[in-house]
C-alpha cells in the first residue's frame, strides 16, 4: 500500500528518487481517471467510460474485467496498451492538499524509487531549491489536475442535459459471459433527440469532443476480454512429470506457450 509523504528538505535533502522502469505499481487498478486534454490520444487504445463518485460522473479508462486487476500490465510490468494514462506518468509523486488547503507534492516511501542522492535524480540541487526534475514534475502534476477540475465541468454540463447513462457491459471469455457493473456512457440515442438549444448549450461548453471520445472508444472494450484470455493462459503453470520434474514434450506440439500477446 502506498505511504505518501510531503517532500521536503529536512527528509528529502541527501536522498534522489529512480524513475520507474515497471507499471506493476498499477497492477490492481482496473479503472484510471482520465482528463479531457488526454482523450484524444487515450481513445485511440483504451476503452472509456464513466463512473459516479458521489453526486458527479468523471471519465476513466476501463482497464480491468473485476476488482484488483488491470489487465493492461503483464507480469512483468509491461504496460500492454498504446496510451499510458497521465495519472501513472508522475509516480512516484501526487499532489495532495494540507488543513490550510496548500497543495503539497507528495512522494510515495513504500514505492523502493528512493535513493542516496547520488544514485539518482535530486531531489533539492546545491543552493536548497527543488530540482529542475523535480519542478518539472509538479508541473505536470498541475497541469493535470488543472484540466482534471476543467473535465469535470464538462461532465456536469452532459449531466445537466441527461446525457450519461448506466452502461451494461458484457463481456465474453474462454468460460462464458461477464457481466461488468457501475460504468456509464453517452446516451447516444437522447443525444440525437435534444432540442436545438439543448444541443448548443453541450456544444458551447466545449463537451462535444468528450462525447465523441467516449462513444468512439467503446470498440475497444472487446480487447479486455482477449487480454484477460492471454493473461490466464500466461499464469498457467508448465506441465510436470508424474515424478515432479517439467515435462517439456508440449514444445514437440504445436501448440506450445506463446506469450506474444502479453
Amino acid at each position: 500500500m502506498a505511504k505518501f509523504s510531503v517532500i521536503s528538505k529536512e527528509q528529502h535533502a541527501d536522498k534522489g528518487w529512480r524513475r520507474y522502469s515497471s507499471y506493476a505499481f498499477a497492477a490492481s487498478d482496473n479503472l484510471a481517471p482520465l482528463v479531457m486534454q488526454e482523450l484524444p490520444r487515450a481513445v485511440m487504445t483504451l476503452p472509456i467510460g464513466f463512473i459516479q463518485v458521489e453526486e458527479q460522473f468523471l471519465p476513466v479508462a476501463v482497464q480491468g474485467l473485476a476488482q484488483g486487476k488491470n489487465l493492461f500490465v503483464a507480469a512483468d510490468g509491461r504496460w500492454l496498451a498504446g496510451y499510458i494514462p497521465a495519472a501513472y506518468r508522475a509516480y512516484p509523486f501526487k499532489l495532495a492538499q494540507t488543513e490550510t488547503e496548500q497543495q503539497v507534492l507528495c512522494i510515495d516511501e513504500d514505492s523502493g524509487l528512493i535513493c542516496a542522492k547520488a544514485e539518482g535524480e535530486a531531489f533539492f540541487d546545491a543552493e536548497g531549491k527543488a530540482s529542475k526534475a523535480v519542478t518539472d514534475v509538479l508541473n505536470f502534476i498541475s497541469q493535470v489536475e488543472a484540466n482534471r477540475q476543467a473535465t469535470q465541468r464538462l461532465c456536469n454540463s452532459l449531466q445537466a442535459q441527461e446525457l450519461i447513462q448506466p452502461w451494461p457491459i458484457k463481456i465474453k471469455l474462454a468460460e462464458g459471459e461477464r457481466d461488468i457493473g457501475g460504468l456509464y456512457r453517452i446516451d447516444e440515442a437522447r443525444l440525437n433527440q435534444l432540442e436545438p438549444e439543448q444541443f448548443e448549450a453541450v456544444r458551447k461548453a466545449g463537451a462535444l469532443p468528450l462525447i465523441y471520445c467516449q462513444l468512439l472508444s467503446m470498440q475497444h472494450l472487446p480487447i479486455l476480454g482477449k487480454l484477460a484470455e492471454a493473461h490466464a493462459k500466461a499464469a498457467q503453470p508448465l506441465p510436470q512429470t508424474p515424478s515432479g520434474e517439467l515435462d517439456l514434450e508440449f514444445l514437440n506440439k504445436s501448440d506450445t506457450i506463446n506469450f506474444s500477446g502479453l
